[in-house]
């Protein structure tokens, strides 16, 4: 695919959404400071949503091209076939490969 050119240079880009982006960076620093101190005091076990948020922030750090489709495809179920019933009410945000194994 080729890469489709921003109608906005660079600077531009920067003036317009940095302080906006800056924030979003906060804020998961925060949250991810948040989960270290709980994770310390508990002593959980991995949360297959946080193995996929690290391999997300992974991509993200990678650069190159396509990090939107990159961590997208990190956070989607890649199973095909449809369940026999839902076994939810609500989306967790993140496949758990192993409930794959369960079945």
């Amino acid at each position: 695919m080729d890469a489709v050119s921003s109608p906005l240079t660079r600077s531009q880009l920067v003036d317009e959404y940095f302080i906006e982006n800056r924030t979003k960076l906060l804020d998961l620093a925060a949250y991810l400071d948040r989960l270290d101190r709980a994770a310390a005091a508990a002593g959980d076990p991995p949360d297959f949503r946080m193995e996929a948020f690290d391999r997300a922030l992974g991509a993200l750090l990678g650069g190159g091209p396509a990090r939107v489709e990159r961590v997208q495809l990190i956070l989607s179920d890649p199973t095909t076939e449809p369940l026999e019933a839902l076994d939810r009410k609500s989306a967790v945000g993140a496949h758990d490969p192993r409930r794959e194994e369960a079945r």
